[in-house]
């Protein structure tokens, strides 16, 4: 019951200040044994039977943070203790970059949503990978089970890479982060970095895709590779991607990623004229999320997983995106606006 009135405190703030301000101050929190045990116990789901093998891994609960909300792999530890069954870290692109001019991230509070247009700002693969290294040996010096968080690495190009070179970006974020993450999730349907969705059609697809997998397969224990779309495809392109991720032997599909849609919303048009671009996320996202899940599972027939992304809030989203055809779901602005008891919340539901 204190964090709605929290919220109201943190929303006067800008945004992206506010997330790393309050995630800083979770993190010196976990960083303590005691206090880290106390958060755990509140916010662990109580559930312990929401167990699932997906794509070959083992997922302590379906209910995961997609990608964008711990870009550099900085808060493993916090988002662990507050219940995650799994974590996307990233979009990651090979070299650094600062990402978009800022203000790029923006609240709609009278739709349960944000705008960002924070354009792959990340600290390279190099440093991420490191980061993930470091992140993991810790864990095994203090885990006297395994490590129970499944993390996904969520790739990229860089903004000055042109399209036809973008499968030298991915690759090279493949093998830089193969040691360190569970699975890949390519990320072509982000809007806010030019030209990256035409990526999203067939040939330019398979060329990345196809690449990938061939490098994969080449691994002694090959990786879950799985492709992250955008919630504003059509049909036509929809069986695009549902043939080649046959045809390219794909684990798993995200869908979907934020959408450049503004239909229907409470905030004013002047107001969301005002904030321009971005790709938008939240509630207003939700139905036609679903309704691609739901799609996409049966022109698959279910044979390839589905992580169900876009409007989670409650459990009855959850269980929503779940009964479309979805395996696992992934929160993101429902975190922001639910705050840290969504994970349990939505499992006790489940």
């Amino acid at each position: 019951m204190i964090y709605p009135l929290l919220r109201n405190v943190l929303f006067a703030f800008p945004p992206e200040d506010v997330h790393y301000f309050s995630m800083n101050i979770l993190q010196t929190a976990c960083s303590n044994a005691a206090i880290r045990g106390i958060i755990k116990k509140t916010y662990t789901p109580e559930n312990t039977n929401l167990s699932r093998e997906v794509f070959g891994l083992k997922f302590k609960n379906p209910v995961g943070l997609g990608a964008g909300f711990d870009k550099n792999a900085l808060y493993l530890t916090v988002l662990e203790t507050l219940g995650f069954g799994f974590v996307e870290i990233g979009t990651v692109t090979p070299m650094p970059q600062p990402g978009n001019e800022k203000p790029r991230l923006f609240r709609l509070p009278k739709d349960k949503a944000l705008i960002n247009r924070m354009g792959f700002n990340n600290n390279g693969v190099k440093a991420i990978a490191g980061r993930l290294s470091s992140w993991r040996n810790e864990q095994h010096v203090h885990s006297d089970s395994q490590i129970t968080l499944i993390v996904g690495g969520n790739i990229g190009k860089n903004k000055n890479t042109e399209n036809e070179n973008a499968w030298k970006d991915y690759e090279i974020c493949f093998n830089e982060l193969f040691d360190t993450v569970d699975y890949f999730t390519v990320n072509v349907s982000s809007p806010n970095t030019p030209g990256l969705r035409a990526l999203q059609e067939k040939d330019s697809l398979r060329r990345i895709l196809s690449h990938l997998q061939t490098i994969n397969q080449g691994k002694n224990k090959p990786k879950p590779l799985l492709l992250k779309i955008a919630p504003d495809l059509n049909m036509a392109q929809l069986d695009d991607i549902a043939d080649l991720a046959f045809e390219v032997q794909l684990d798993g599909i995200v869908a979907t990623n934020t959408t450049i849609e503004r239909k229907n919303l409470q905030t004013s048009a002047h107001e969301i004229e005002k904030i321009g671009n971005g790709g938008l996320s939240g509630q207003p996202l939700q139905m036609a999320s679903t309704q691609i899940v739901e799609y996409i599972s049966r022109r698959m027939e279910g044979k390839i997983p589905i992580i169900a992304s876009g409007g989670i809030f409650k459990g009855e989203d959850a269980k929503a995106k779940l009964n479309a055809g979805a395996d696992l779901v992934q929160v993101w602005t429902g975190f922001i606006y639910e705050g840290p008891a969504i994970v349990k919340n939505i499992c006790d539901h489940l």
